[in-house]
């Protein structure tokens, strides 16, 4: 679960209390990541009542505070908790967005993505008996179990025992999503070796043996590349389009691990 939190400086003790409730029970998520503005300067940590009990809730809930650097003024104001270690990574704090006077936290949020596996049951032609199929059917007196019988009547018996038919000689089979096996077409070797070794400089940041101007020049390097990557296959998908009129932007998208290229329709009206 991901939150995001607004605190206002002058909000009142009763509605502090709906929030410190409120936070308790998305605690006993799983997973929790919960960043905001709190409004609570350090220096006003001990002295104020609401802020002791912000800190109370925070304990009592075994939320981890992670942004160990001013925010504003010297000020750590935005915060960014989890409920459990490894969830977050990367968080770093820097910069302005348009004309805000607060920096920004970055961090990455790591976990495996769930995809949605169909469950659905097939048939499985490719490994069936025919030949069973054949003799099981054989074995059926067609002429005598269907004499006298109407023509609705005769139908749903001769589906039911086909069905039993099917049952013994066909057998069932998961199917799969062509999604689910395909690869992002823009992901090559050369960007898994930036993102490898983005993640190693990390490390050593980590241990003391890099500086931090050294993680974030490889993170920007790696950025780059990655967006010049998706740019390039863009252009690719657009060229393909106006090549091949009968051609669907949205099913090319898709094959390229894009999401709707909204751009290329504006591209291929005037191409």
């Amino acid at each position: 679960m991901v939150g995001v939190y607004y605190r206002p400086p002058n909000q009142d003790e009763e509605a502090d209390k709906i929030f410190y409730k409120q936070l308790a029970e998305v605690s006993q998520s799983l997973a929790l990541v919960l960043m905001g503005d709190f409004n609570l300067p350090e220096r006003q940590i001990a002295e104020r009542k609401q802020s002791r009990r912000f800190l109370e809730c925070v304990e009592d809930n075994f939320l981890t505070q992670l942004v160990g650097e001013p925010t504003r003024e010297g000020t750590p104001l935005d915060l960014l908790f989890v409920n459990r270690e490894g969830l977050v990574d990367d968080v770093m704090v820097g910069g302005h967005l348009g004309h805000s006077d607060h920096k920004m936290i970055e961090f990455l949020i790591l976990g495996e993505v769930r995809r949605g596996v169909s469950r659905t049951a097939t048939l499985d032609f490719r490994r069936a008996d025919f030949d069973l199929f054949r003799s099981l059917v054989d074995r059926v007196p067609w002429e005598a179990v269907l004499k006298g019988k109407g023509v609705q009547e005769g139908w749903t018996f001769f589906k039911k025992e086909v069905l039993k038919v099917q049952e013994q000689a066909v057998p069932m089979c998961q199917k799969t999503s062509q999604q689910e096996r395909r690869r992002l077409s823009w992901l090559n070797r050369e960007l898994c070796l930036e993102l490898r070794k983005k993640r190693r400089v990390y490390g050593l940041w980590k241990k003391g043996q890099a500086t931090q101007e050294d993680y974030k020049d490889v993170m920007r390097l790696c950025r780059e590349k990655i967006r010049k990557a998706k740019a390039q296959l863009e252009l690719n998908l657009a060229t393909a389009v106006k090549d091949n009129k009968n051609v669907s932007i949205n099913t090319l998208a898709t094959k390229g691990g894009l999401r709707r290229l909204s751009i290329l329709y504006w591209m291929r009206g005037k191409t």
